[in-house]
């Protein structure tokens, strides 16, 4: 099978940099298999996990919180607005994400801005029931 480069980079931390078989991604419109060869595309991040498999077949997860993907033909590199593996992420630290969410929420007054924040509570909260059942 084919490998390409992926990167996994947040604003703390490259994550991951090497040589993949494949990636799974949260993109905005759905989850979206990367494979070498994919076609040249760019896509939001919503939060979500992250699945990796290795040249070796290794497969690793992380949870990301949002951001963008570059995906070519040779490559992709997924910039996150924050992202960690899954053994490091505790439901308390996803509970508090969405606790300080509904807060915003509660301050926001335009309509784009709360539904932007809605879509991430559940965004949040689908991410809890999937990153404590794992």
């Amino acid at each position: 099978m084919a490998d390409f480069n992926f990167e996994l980079v947040s604003p703390e931390r490259l994550l991951l940099s090497e040589r993949v078989t494949e990636v799974v991604i949260p993109a905005a419109e759905g989850e979206m298999t990367v494979m070498a060869n994919h076609a040249p595309t760019m896509t939001t991040i919503k939060p979500g996990v992250v699945t990796v498999k290795a040249t070796d077949g290794k497969v690793t997860r992380y949870v990301v919180f949002g951001g963008f993907a570059d995906i070519l033909p040779t490559g992709c590199t997924l910039l996150a607005e924050s992202a960690v593996p899954v053994g490091e992420l505790s439901r308390a630290a996803i509970e508090k994400r969405i606790e300080i969410a509904r807060a915003e929420l509660e301050n926001a007054s335009a309509d784009e801005h709360k539904t932007g924040i809605e879509q991430f509570i559940a965004s949040m909260t689908a991410l809890n029931g999937i990153v404590v059942a794992a």
